[in-house]
């Protein structure tokens, strides 16, 4: 017994440091400051050759041990030398008071082309070049980096809050969180949320779209929603798809899940999935739970043009 206690004892002092670094562009601004949100200590664009002297430093005074640290750093930082870095890393991963883990946030190279043409900064590793020089030349100096990282985040496809969501399903401490959920509704037309633990689709339901006077409402609208309601497969659909996922929820908690993403599709976004998603977060918050709603495409009018291509 006193052995499992000491054990115990060392693994509750341990200091949990994040590395965060990657590819220009790829999100690792917005992945520190939602690991802010989280509480973790973040510093970003801190020489690597300093990280031994931080960790050792004093936790600030009337707490009894420091927050988990994050250090962002990327090809930008003063001294930056993968390899260097590598070894001073598995030199620090070897102490017994230390929790490291590496975070490498990757991105497609024509995604990256298209984020630096839409804000056009300039990549610093191309000023005088195309973008596509620049990022081809990080890619290889981050190489050694990406396959010795512990976590691999391609950001392609991911919006802020998909981002969000992966960070918190990774790096959220889940001591006396309740589970949290998420409810997405989502058009299959533009892809699926890369991010998801259910998928519920609406497209068996009559489609208001091809209606005139609704076409140009949401599934936020009451006239959207009474039109759904009157399809005859919707109350029993409904039914059975809430008593399912309230069936779940507490299963997943109890088996230590932090995070439950539910995404409700239908064609474009706009109408059935809009709709179902709002009542089913309704129904959740009446059983106690307290569910985030997001609609990734409401208001995207590009989605009409993609649904007036698919089969009614």
């Amino acid at each position: 017994m006193p052995v499992e206690s000491d054990a115990s004892d060392q693994t509750a002092a341990s200091q949990r440091v994040l590395l965060v670094t990657g590819l220009l562009g790829a999100g690792k601004t917005t992945a520190l400051k939602l690991l802010e949100d989280l509480g973790w200590e973040v510093i970003d664009n801190f020489p690597i050759r300093l990280l031994s002297r931080l960790i050792e430093s004093p936790a600030p005074a009337g707490q009894a041990a420091r927050a988990p640290i994050t250090i962002g750093f990327d090809s930008r930082t003063r001294g930056f030398n993968p390899r260097e870095t590598m070894d001073l890393v598995k030199m620090l991963a070897g102490r017994s008071d230390i929790e490291l883990t590496t975070l490498f946030l990757d991105c497609a190279s024509a995604e990256l082309e298209r984020r630096y043409n839409e804000t056009r900064r300039r990549h610093p590793l191309a000023q005088d070049m195309p973008v596509s020089s620049g990022i081809r030349a990080e890619r290889e100096l981050l190489e050694p980096l990406r396959r010795w990282a512990d976590i691999v985040i391609d950001t392609s496809a991911y919006t802020v809050n998909e981002l969000g969501q992966v960070m918190r399903q990774q790096f959220a401490s889940p001591e006396g969180q309740a589970l949290t959920v998420t409810i997405s509704s989502f058009g299959f037309s533009r892809g699926m949320p890369p991010v998801t633990d259910l998928v519920f689709d609406m497209r068996f339901l009559d489609n208001p779209h091809w209606q005139p006077d609704l076409k140009p409402l949401t599934g936020q609208d009451k006239a959207v929603g009474d039109h759904i309601r009157k399809d005859p497969a919707y109350g029993e659909a409904f039914e059975r798809i809430r008593d399912l996922v309230l069936f779940l929820l507490p299963r997943y908690e109890a088996q230590g899940k932090a995070y439950v993403n539910i995404a409700i599709g239908c064609t474009g976004g706009r109408h059935r999935s809009v709709f179902f998603a709002e009542q089913l977060a309704a129904a959740l918050r009446t059983s106690g739970f307290s569910p985030t709603l997001l609609h990734r495409n409401l208001g995207a009018r590009a989605a009409d043009l993609l649904e007036e291509a698919q089969p009614r």
